[in-house]
């Protein structure tokens, strides 16, 4: 199993799924760890990296749209081999690509990554979207 983590240092869960400039991906076999690859992100969101703008259409809720469409492919493709995506928070449209791209996502209040991993293998990871509905 392969899991992508977004991070801005390598060692916490980022708050912001669209603003983190990396994925820390994760191989996971027999519940070991066995590798960790760092991926930046080349879809940047509205930090201006990649001279990218973001842009909301009136009425329109954060993360929908054909522009935010278009990126969140690009953010999917990016780690396309994972199974899962952890993060610490992402809009609604970045939920949505993601999970039509195959990832199950994970939206967790724990910061540092090890925890998480070792929570994830446990099967104690908790979703926090689970705890508002």
């Amino acid at each position: 199993m392969k899991v992508a983590i977004v991070t801005n240092d390598g060692r916490t869960v980022s708050q912001h799924f669209g603003r983190a400039p990396y994925y820390l991906v994760v191989t996971i076999q027999n519940d070991e760890i066995v590798s960790y690859e760092t991926r930046p992100r080349r879809t940047p969101h509205s930090t201006g990296q990649g001279g990218q703008a973001h842009t909301h259409q009136p009425g329109q809720p954060h993360g929908m749209g054909p522009e935010a469409t278009a990126r969140h492919a690009g953010m999917a493709a990016q780690i396309q081999d994972c199974d899962i995506l952890i993060a610490g928070g992402m809009g609604t449209g970045a939920v949505q690509a993601m999970e039509a791209a195959g990832l199950r996502v994970i939206l967790t209040d724990m910061r540092d990554i090890e925890s998480a991993l070792t929570a994830l293998v446990n099967g104690s990871l908790a979703d926090r979207r689970e705890r508002m509905d």
